[in-house]
């Protein structure tokens, strides 16, 4: 069992997945990093690795190699890729996106300017 928790798990990822990356970038692809739950990491495989007849090998020879030296070497990678063995389980732990109502405008750096001005 993970001796850390799955947001403890996520923010580790998250940080570490542009490092493991680079194999899957140098065939035009990318890696998503969708969520934790019980310790299990899900990511999707995007570009033209998301539809490639290696991506369970890419997953678990180069990413979730990767991320056990990195991490911890019980993690376990799986990826997302549309099969019914391979979904993304209810209540995976995600890192909260800032969400804006419909009527709340953000303001950014070019909206304070013309203000100033």
């Amino acid at each position: 069992m993970m001796p850390f928790s799955d947001e403890d798990i996520y923010h580790a990822v998250k940080y570490n997945i542009p490092k493991t990356s680079e194999y899957v970038k140098s065939h035009g692809g990318g890696v998503t990093l969708l969520g934790v739950k019980d310790g299990k990491v899900y990511i999707t495989l995007t570009g033209v690795c998301g539809g490639c007849s290696m991506s369970l090998m890419t997953t678990k020879m180069v990413i979730q190699k990767e991320l056990r030296v990195l991490i911890h070497p019980e993690l376990e990678v799986n990826n997302v890729d549309g099969t019914p063995e391979n979904e993304l389980p209810e209540g995976c732990y995600v890192e909260n996106e800032e969400t804006i109502a419909d009527d709340v405008k953000k303001e950014g750096l070019m909206d304070k300017i013309k203000n100033i001005l």
